[in-house]
């Protein structure tokens, strides 16, 4: 199964409540929530996040919050991979068999499901474990 894992941590400190800020009439992590669900990629589109008002806008645009992600991966200085490793743990520990993990920023409105499907296909063509496409 592939799932889609959206790391959206509480407390940033130079745009209070980003990730949950209205952006052109919608919270801003509706965009990339949006972009996975429309890309017809993902069996399961999850946000890690350890806020409550997160979870519940996230919630309410068709993501998954199987589990609260712990403070201590929800710092300043937390790297992206342990969270995102994190999530395969705790995905996999309600019976999910992941073969691949999209991560998406909650940041990204003009992402669109063509880049995600560009992604899988050069994922796929290069035989890799991992990529780190750009988007132009």
């Amino acid at each position: 199964m592939n799932i889609c894992v959206i790391p959206a941590r509480g407390g940033s400190k130079r745009i209070p409540r980003k990730n949950i800020r209205i952006f052109h009439g919608k919270p801003i992590i509706e965009y990339a929530i949006s972009c996975a669900l429309e890309s017809d990629l993902f069996e399961h589109v999850v946000v890690s996040t350890d806020d409550q008002d997160i979870a519940n806008v996230a919630r309410e645009c068709g993501a998954e919050i199987p589990f609260m992600r712990a403070d201590s991966l929800a710092d300043d200085h937390t790297p992206t991979v342990p969270v995102v490793a994190d999530a395969i743990i705790k995905c996999e520990a309600h019976g999910w068999s992941i073969e691949n993990v999209c991560c998406i920023y909650p940041c990204v409105p003009f992402l669109r499901p063509k880049d995600l499907h560009d992604a899988l296909r050069l994922l796929n063509e290069k035989n890799v474990d991992y990529l780190f496409p750009i988007v132009e």
